[in-house]
C-alpha cells in the first residue's frame, strides 16, 4: 500500500516547529557569543590590570631603590667634605709655617722649632 502524504496542516506545523527552533537556538547562539565576548573583555581587562599593577609596582621599588642609593651617595659625600675640611686645615696651618720660615728670621724660628737637637757642648743622655 501506498503510504498516503502528510496533510498540509502537519507539514506547517514541522516547519513552524523548526522556525520556532530556529529562533530559540539563535536566541541562544547570540546569548552564547554575549557570554563569550564578555568572558573575552573580563580577561583582558583583568591581563590589563595585571600589567598596570605590574608596572606600577616595578616604579615603586625602582623609586624605593633610587631613594636609597641617593640617601648612601649623600652619606658619602659627607665623609668626603668632612675629610676635605681636614685636610683644607691641615694644608692651611702648612702654608702659614712655609711662610714663616722663609720670611725674616725664619732660620731662627726653623732652629727654635728643632728642639731635638743638641746644643753644642753638651751630651745627650738616653733613659731606658
Amino acid at each position: 500500500m501506498a503510504k498516503a502524504a502528510s496533510s498540509p496542516i502537519r507539514q506547517r506545523s514541522r516547519s513552524s516547529d523548526r522556525s520556532a527552533r530556529a529562533q530559540v537556538d539563535a536566541g541562544t547562539r547570540a546569548a552564547l557569543i554575549q557570554n563569550q565576548g564578555d568572558r573575552r573583555d573580563m580577561l583582558c581587562s583583568g591581563l590589563a590590570l595585571a600589567v598596570k599593577i605590574g608596572l606600577i609596582s616595578l616604579g615603586a621599588v625602582s623609586l624605593v631603590r633610587l631613594s636609597m642609593a641617593y640617601q648612601e651617595r649623600l652619606d658619602r659625600h659627607g665623609e668626603l667634605a668632612a675629610v676635605v675640611d681636614v685636610e683644607t686645615n691641615k694644608l692651611h696651618g702648612l702654608q702659614q709655617r712655609f711662610d714663616r720660615l722663609f720670611t725674616l728670621g725664619g732660620r731662627d724660628r726653623l732652629m727654635g722649632e728643632q728642639d731635638q737637637w743638641i746644643a753644642p757642648n753638651r751630651l745627650r743622655v738616653i733613659w731606658r
